[in-house]
């Protein structure tokens, strides 16, 4: 059915959950400030700068510099998810074209994602760094759409975030929750699609 499926890194190809909320917490709390996971968990799915917006953090940059050294002494919690690997090779030799569109900066997918040895397989990656306004609006989709010269009645995002979702909403695109990431459907009502596994994802080509 679609001819091209963008999706998102975190939540949907690695499982970095426990790591961007443990580093996270590990920084602020050396700011004095003290957060638990669910306190956290609404930087899940948008820019870390952002991230430390929304909790009036001043000294934004001086601390995501911090955050993203941090991070990288996680890296043993971060997998890519079971499945995902394979479901990649398989539609690598399907006639569809991927994408990525990421919260990530180019930076982060540098030191977070490139090793993983993923990018081949991916024709147009989008990172927060490519558009002014990025994740819940639309625009870094939009640019994935140009730069993949994709119409949007064969293109479908695939997100664990509510931020992904309301993106992929107003960019006009259909959107399949990947519920591996999301781990629940609450929230969710308006999901095109629900994927539980994904090997679930090749069921879009159909």
């Amino acid at each position: 059915m679609y001819k091209y499926l963008i999706f998102d890194v975190d939540g949907t190809i690695l499982d970095t959950e426990t790591a961007i909320l443990t580093s996270l917490q590990e920084v602020l709390a050396a700011e004095g400030r003290e957060y638990s996971f669910e306190d956290l968990r609404f930087a899940l799915g948008i820019p870390g700068k952002e991230a430390l917006r929304r909790l009036n953090l001043t000294d934004t940059e001086r601390i995501h510099s911090n955050w993203a050294q941090t991070i990288l002494s996680y890296s043993q919690e971060v997998n890519i998810f079971t499945g995902l690997e394979e479901t990649l090779q398989k539609l690598s030799k399907k006639p569809v074209t991927l994408g990525i569109v990421t919260s990530k900066t180019r930076q982060e997918l540098e030191d977070e994602f490139n090793s993983y040895g993923l990018n081949s397989f991916f024709q147009s990656i989008v990172s927060a760094d490519d558009t002014e306004r990025h994740k819940p609006h639309p625009d870094p989709l939009f640019a994935c759409l140009a730069d993949l010269e994709a119409p949007q009645n064969e293109t479908i995002y695939i997100g664990d975030s509510i931020y992904d979702m309301q993106s992929t909403k107003k960019a006009g695109l259909p959107f399949a929750l990947a519920l591996w990431g999301a781990k629940t459907t609450e929230n969710f009502a308006s999901a095109d699609y629900i994927l539980e596994t994904p090997t679930d994802i090749l069921s879009l080509l159909e």
